[in-house]
C-alpha cells in the first residue's frame, strides 16, 4: 500500500459521512478505515440507474487513500459510475451477536465502513495489468507467479475503476450487551455469541492435474 504517514490521522468529516445514529461508535480515524477495508474481501456498491437505486457486492482493494473495484465492462453499475454516478460503497464485518436480556437491546459487535465518491476508470492497459496483479495478490499472497496473466481481450472486458477516501467514516461496536438497570435481574442468559470467518481444508477442481492435487 501507498505511503500514507504524513496524512492527517482523522478524515475530515462531511455532512453525508457524520454519523448522527449512535455517534459514540462513530470513527473518521484513517488507520481504522484502511484496517477494515483491507481485512474485507466484499463491499456492496450503490448508485442510481436510470432513475433507480441499484447495488451490487463486488470484490475491492485499497492502494493508499484510493479502494477499487472492477467487473465487466458492460455492467450496468458500473457504467452508470463511469458516466458520473455516485456511488456509495459499504463494508460491514460481523464480529458477533449481543444478546441481550430483551428484545430491545440484542444487537451486533461489527465493524463497519461507508464511502461516498465519484468513481475513475482506470483506462490504461499497464494500470489495468497491475490493479489485476493487486485484485489477485488480495485474494491469495504469491498467486500472481503462478497463474496465467490476463490477456489483452480479457483486459478489454474488465473495467477498473477507483475511489478517492475523502468522504469517509467508520462505525464500530464492541462489548456487553446494555440493558435497563431493572432488567440485569431476568433469570435470562446475556453474552456475546463471537463470529469469525474460518478457512476451510481446499478442495481440488474435479480436473485439476492428479500431480497437484493436496
Amino acid at each position: 500500500m501507498s505511503d500514507t504517514t504524513a496524512l492527517p490521522a482523522q478524515y475530515e468529516v462531511h455532512p453525508a459521512t457524520k454519523v448522527v445514529r449512535g455517534p459514540k461508535r462513530a470513527s473518521y480515524d484513517r488507520k481504522l478505515v484502511h484496517g477494515i477495508i483491507d481485512d474485507a474481501l466484499i463491499c456492496h456498491v450503490g448508485t442510481i440507474v436510470n432513475g433507480r437505486p441499484s447495488m451490487i457486492p463486488t470484490a475491492h482493494w485499497r492502494v493508499g487513500e484510493r479502494i477499487y473495484i472492477h467487473g465487466a465492462s458492460k455492467n450496468r453499475i458500473l457504467g452508470a459510475i463511469a458516466n458520473g454516478e455516485e456511488a456509495c460503497l459499504c463494508i460491514t464485518h460481523l464480529d458477533g451477536l449481543v444478546m441481550a436480556r430483551s428484545a430491545f437491546h440484542h444487537s451486533a459487535n461489527y465493524r463497519s465502513v461507508v464511502i461516498y465518491g465519484k468513481g475513475e476508470i482506470v483506462t490504461d492497459p499497464e494500470g489495468k495489468m497491475e490493479h489485476s496483479r493487486l485484485f489477485v495478490e488480495k485474494l491469495s499472497k504469491g498467486r500472481w507467479d503462478q497463474i496465467r496473466h490476463p490477456n489483452e481481450q480479457e483486459l478489454k472486458a474488465t473495467m477498473f475503476l477507483g475511489f478517492d477516501l475523502n468522504e469517509v467514516s467508520a462505525k464500530v461496536r464492541t462489548g456487553d450487551p446494555v440493558d435497563d438497570e431493572e432488567d440485569y435481574g431476568l433469570p435470562v442468559w446475556a453474552g456475546v455469541l463471537p463470529c469469525a470467518n474460518v478457512w476451510g481444508d481446499p478442495v481440488d477442481d474435479s480436473r485439476l492435474d492428479p500431480a497437484l492435487r493436496r
